[in-house]
């Protein structure tokens, strides 16, 4: 706590939103939406409240990897999550609190708020379980926690998965450190202007005027950067459909792919839509769009925002990407975005509790069905067209290995079209990536490949 800074006083009704934020975020992504959720429903979101207990939650996010290994410790379990969701909530909350935390948050009525605490576990779980939640928090009097290894040493100082610290330093050898910290940094709020309804100078003064200190992104001019909090919810620039919130880097994606006025554009990978609303306003709401996307509550959250920005030429298709071919047929489109899942470790600033989501095991599942993705891309658009591959992945397996794969396969059928900036150049000739360190933004890959007309 800094010095002069008063503790943050906590009742039952603040721990509460904080547990339910908690349970949420283990289901609901981005985990900034869970937090939202959970607090308009206990009266937090938008208040003066809403700042520290929004900053206790993103510290619970930041470091669940190591709250998780006191779990351990003070429970004798495992594995956290053969814990009742409830349970392992509210105890992840709690021990931020009273380990991490310790000095800088006070409870108004300490004894309430455990009683309270216990008796909502025990109607969620059961019944002796608040009993177990009381005895496991009494354990964190005098607890100490001490890295086993070399390992929990850099996690503990990193506060990332061993695994990945050790493919980044791969990677990119001893600059890993800077990325390391950067990952720790809190990110500035990025919004795009929607320039179907308004302008970056326009937005820029309102910002102003609501008492924003504003920086108009160098890369992508109608991205605005500002420090949070920010509420959403509250603002009529968001509500009128005149910002769109979207990271500097991913924005530079529809500017690169270019889609013009009146073609047909295919998103392999579309919800929750920030880069086919951005599409369609290059296009000026003119020609079509097909958005594919297997997330229902994602599809909703893009339909949601195409009507708030006024976009018609987006038909969506609730199916997997790699069904678009057999849906709409072959070489039909211009271009074609696919902006494929992957384990979006270059967000981590942004969702911090992906740190701990990410499993390496995963990364090869990634990467073959990144593959696919493109092989569908390759048989939608037409010859002399051109298909944008990006992730937000900084790990060279769902990067440029992905790429290598596919020109080998499609060797003479297609070429990677070169970039001249404004990132940095990757590790194969011809693509580029975003680097959270070197660019302040997140972490991003970028491959740009034309299918070759035959002769």
């Amino acid at each position: 706590m800094r010095k002069g800074k008063q503790p943050v006083l906590l009742t039952w009704r603040d721990i509460a939103a904080l547990i339910e934020a908690t349970l949420r975020a283990e289901s609901v992504k981005p985990s900034q939406q869970a937090k939202r959720d959970a607090f308009r429903k206990y009266g937090v979101l938008g208040t003066r409240k809403d700042p520290p207990l929004s900053a206790i939650f993103y510290r619970v996010m930041l470091r669940e990897g190591v709250i998780d290994r006191v779990i351990k410790d003070i429970t004798g379990v495992v594995n956290p999550a053969l814990l009742d969701p409830h349970l392992r909530a509210a105890l992840r909350v709690f021990i931020e609190l009273k380990l991490f935390s310790k000095g800088g948050v006070r409870f108004s009525n300490p004894l309430e708020v455990k009683n309270r605490v216990a008796a909502y576990i025990s109607s969620k779980a059961h019944p002796y379980a608040g009993t177990w939640f009381w005895d496991a928090v009494d354990r964190l009097e005098g607890y100490r926690l001490e890295p086993k290894n070399k390992d929990e040493e850099l996690m503990f100082k990193y506060l990332l998965p061993p695994w990945y610290i050790k493919r980044m330093l791969q990677l990119i050898g001893s600059e890993a450190e800077e990325l390391f910290k950067a990952l720790l940094r809190k990110p500035l709020i990025c919004v795009r202007v929607n320039i179907l309804k308004s302008g970056a100078g326009e937005v820029a003064e309102e910002l102003r005027r609501e008492g924003k200190d504003v920086k108009v992104s160098e890369v992508v001019p109608t991205v605005i950067k500002f420090k949070g909090p920010y509420n959403f919810d509250r603002s009529r620039l968001f509500r009128d459909g005149k910002i769109v919130i979207q990271e500097e880097a991913a924005a530079l994606a529809s500017l690169i792919l270019n889609p013009k006025p009146g073609e047909t554009v295919v998103d392999l990978c579309a919800a929750p839509g920030g880069k086919t609303e951005h599409m369609a306003e290059l296009m000026r709401n003119k020609g079509v769009i097909y958005a594919f996307d297997i997330d229902k509550s994602r599809v909703r959250r893009m339909e949601e925002l195409l009507g708030r920005a006024g976009i018609s030429i987006v038909k969506i298709f609730v199916e997997d990407g790699r069904k678009a071919p057999k849906l709409i047929g072959s070489s039909v489109a211009d271009k074609v975005l696919v902006d494929a899942p992957c384990t979006s470790d270059g967000t981590l600033m942004k969702n911090p509790d992906l740190r701990w989501r990410m499993h390496k095991d995963e990364v090869p599942k990634f990467a073959q069905i990144q593959y696919e993705l493109l092989k569908a891309a390759l048989k939608l658009v037409k010859p002399g067209g051109r298909v944008l591959y990006t992730t937000c992945s900084l790990l060279r397996e769902e990067c440029e290995d992905v790429i290598v794969r596919l020109l080998s396969k499609e060797r003479g059928r297609i070429r990677i079209v070169g970039f001249n900036g404004p990132y940095d150049p990757g590790f194969v000739e011809g693509v580029m990536r975003a680097w959270p360190h070197r660019h302040e933004t997140i972490g991003f890959f970028y491959a740009l490949i034309e299918k070759v007309p035959r002769g």
